[in-house]
């Protein structure tokens, strides 16, 4: 378990020292995120591993870390409320605009590689 977390906060580490010294407007811990990704994909990491267990060892915790968002929410109740019209505005427009930015995505992609395929096979079409 020991070995697992150290794995994990050094991506992390990693990370973050590949966004300051490269000025990359991405935050550390997503960079760590995609190093690990790739690491475990090269390495073919099996279930058993000790970054695995220690995964699931914080997921079992999860929701403890959502704490610090709530008191953060909480804190700045007011300005929620009173600046709710311009926040739900920018919600929903990120929302809209990431939403249609996947869909181009996805028809881009299709007219690239011709016509898309699914995990499901041929489940739908007759012989």
């Amino acid at each position: 378990m020991i070995t697992g977390l150290t794995w994990l906060i050094g991506f992390q580490l990693l990370g973050e020292l590949v966004a300051r010294v490269a000025d990359l407007p991405v935050p550390g811990p997503v960079l760590g995120m995609l190093f690990l990704f790739v690491f475990l994909r090269l390495r073919r990491y099996g279930d058993d591993g000790s970054v695995v267990r220690a995964g699931a060892a914080l997921l079992r915790h999860l929701q403890l870390f959502f704490v610090p968002a709530g008191v953060g929410v909480v804190v700045y109740l007011s300005v929620l409320g009173r600046d709710a019209l311009p926040i739900a505005v920018a919600m929903l427009g990120s929302w809209f605009l990431g939403l249609v930015v996947v869909g181009w995505t996805a028809e881009g992609l299709e007219r690239l590689l011709g016509r898309p395929r699914d995990d499901l096979g041929d489940l739908g079409e007759t012989a």
